[in-house]
């Protein structure tokens, strides 16, 4: 059901197509619905929409609302649509209608003589709309299939006020600011446009790479923790596997296939075939479950380049995946311990706010609906039973099962696609998965399917943008850099003069050596560390620090090297005194053990 903003906004397109075909009368309409964030409508144009365009069509929006023109509803049969569009020459709206299978259908008026297609609600007039604002175009398959045509599809967004309007456009600019694809090559952390290598494969630079270790290690200790054990799976199995899986049939077009020695062989775009093949490599009894198989296991899936986007949707990204082989009983207790360590996870990384959804059987599916029926219920149970809210998501599940999406919230509230749990009585079926019962019987076990921060690369992605690059200090590549000031030299020195302590090369000498031994004390003491002695001066090398977001700057001179202390500067609060070399050491491996957010 549709929310009263939702309804505003979609209100708010039609309203935009109205515009568009008073200035264009020559265009034809696609479709307008409301999205998360506003609105949008397709228009099949021969030439582009400009910047002056979209202001042209605010315009005459404003008109439009200026006269508060009523949204007439009315409820024709489909001959008659039929013949409307015709005679409009609206072939879009004809083809929706010829996918409609009733007999009657809606139509919405406003002026003189626009006319739309809709299912509807509206609003009851025009003016009723008091924020809005055209954002951007981009081009649209028609149906999203590329053989289709090519139609400009027109974002806005609208707002009951004009505070609100202001507060998302700021945010929207903010937004730019945080862009994980601008911050990643800046901070070296990876690059994904190397065009020797193809598009939507991630490379990751050292920084890159040090903070996914530093992510995958924590999340194999908790795991570990929880009791489960970590497996790996190759990345290339026999095609007759993913047909045994049903993922030949229901996921084939996003599958990379390839052939060895006449056998076709399929890159792993899940893992969970594998973790199946694992608990089938010998007899199980119901004493050994629950059994919990975790792996961060690579996967591949065929993407088209037009979705490709930063580290959001890309080809090959590595899952924090695990499956879970339960008997009936233990179901809800597993579902319910998921759910803390997501929760859990996530207040490590400093995310508290979390959206909750409840995802249903899809139109294609496998197994019986009695199962996918206890599947649903056993999700829902367990959400209840801990107090949770969350929103139902009619026919998004996965084809195998009922699902629950966790999404986290970032710095501005928009919603990141994190944590799944699936509940899957099907494929245990699929493959004769049993585990002997107390009586002696073959029983079938129930099987979940569970990530935490989802794909590596997404999360990596938020975390970036939700700290603008400024991370956390025990998730920070470089914790600490030791900067040893260069003295000023008075006089050129003598082309053949011998550095002494005395002079202003020796003195550097000194310098570079007591930053060495404060790096190596950090070091000792597992702080990552780096230093910067390059001849350039100390307001230049502090600068780079602070772009290069590293949390610490120790600044080291004579009288710190004579005192054995470290002049100490904090990312984002400045100089913050002086410290000995193990004063500064505990309080830093103080925030790191705590993981201060």
């Amino acid at each position: 059901m549709e929310n009263d903003l939702s309804i505003l906004r979609h209100s708010c397109s039609h309203i935009m197509a109205q515009a568009v075909k008073e200035l264009w009368p020559e265009v034809k309409l696609g479709i307008g619905p409301s999205i998360e964030d506003g609105f949008y409508y397709d228009f099949d144009k021969k030439e582009p929409f400009s910047d002056e365009d979209l202001a042209n069509i605010e315009q005459k929006m404003r008109e439009i609302i200026a006269k508060n023109e009523p949204f007439v509803r009315e409820e024709v049969s489909r001959e008659e649509a039929l013949k409307l569009f015709k005679k409009l020459k609206e072939d879009y709206k004809v083809s929706l209608i010829q996918g409609i299978p009733n007999e009657l259908v809606s139509v919405y008026k406003t002026g003189e003589d626009f006319i739309d297609l809709c299912r509807g609600p509206h609003i009851e007039s025009t003016g009723k709309i008091k924020a809005f604002k055209l954002l951007s175009v981009a081009g649209a398959y028609w149906h999203g299939i590329e053989t289709n045509p090519m139609l400009q599809r027109i974002y806005g967004t609208c707002f009951e006020t004009q505070k609100e309007i202001d507060e998302y456009l700021n945010n929207l600019e903010e937004a730019k600011s945080r862009d994980h694809r601008k911050l990643g090559p800046a901070l070296e952390f990876f690059d994904i446009y190397h065009e020797e290598a193809g598009a939507g494969l991630v490379f990751y630079y050292p920084k890159g790479a040090m903070l996914r270790t530093i992510i995958e290690d924590y999340e194999k200790q908790e795991h570990l923790r929880r009791g489960y054990e970590i497996v790996i799976t190759p990345h290339i199995m026999q095609a007759e596997l993913w047909h045994e899986s049903g993922h030949y049939e229901y996921y084939r077009e996003n599958m990379y296939t390839f052939k060895i020695e006449d056998r076709e062989f399929v890159l792993k775009p899940m893992n969970c075939p594998g973790h199946i093949l694992i608990y089938k490599s010998k007899n199980r009894s119901y004493k050994e479950l629950p059994i919990r198989f975790f792996e961060l296991g690579t996967v591949y899936r065929h993407e088209k380049a037009g979705v490709l986007h930063g580290l959001l949707r890309v080809r090959g990204f590595t899952q924090d995946d695990a499956h879970i082989f339960c008997l009936p009983e233990q179901l809800k207790e597993e579902i319910k311990s998921i759910i803390d360590f997501v929760f859990d996870t996530m207040k490590v990384f400093g995310f508290s706010d979390l959206g909750i959804e409840l995802s249903t059987r899809p139109e294609k599916y496998i197994g019986t609906d009695q199962d996918w029926q206890n599947a649903t219920a056993a999700l829902e149970e367990s959400l209840k039973e801990k107090g949770l809210t969350f929103d139902i998501n009619v026919g998004e599940g996965a084809f195998y099962g009922p699902k629950i999406d966790i999404k986290l919230k970032d710095a501005l509230k928009r919603k990141w696609q994190c944590a799944t749990i699936q509940c899957d009585f099907a494929l245990p079926k699929r493959f004769n998965l049993a585990y002997v019962d107390s009586q002696g019987r073959k029983k079938q076990p129930i099987m979940l399917h569970r990530v935490i921060l989802g794909s590596l690369e997404r999360f990596i992605g938020a975390l970036l943008e939700h700290y603008k690059g400024s991370l956390p200090l025990w998730l920070s590549p470089t914790q600490v850099l030791v900067v040893p000031i260069n003295p000023v030299r008075s006089k050129p020195p003598e082309a053949t003069a011998t550095p002494t302590t005395g002079t202003s090369n020796g003195v550097k000498d000194v310098l570079r050596e007591y930053g060495i031994k404060v790096k190596t004390a950090l070091e000792e003491n597992s702080i990552r560390t780096d230093i910067d002695s390059r001849n350039e001066t100390l307001d230049k090398r502090i600068r780079q620090a602070e772009l290069n977001k590293i949390p610490y700057c120790l600044v080291v001179g004579e009288r710190e090297a004579k005192q054995e202390t470290v002049s100490v500067r904090k990312r984002g609060a400045g100089d913050v005194g002086a410290a000995s070399i193990e004063q500064f050491i505990k309080q830093i491996r103080q925030e790191i053990e705590n993981k201060v957010t």
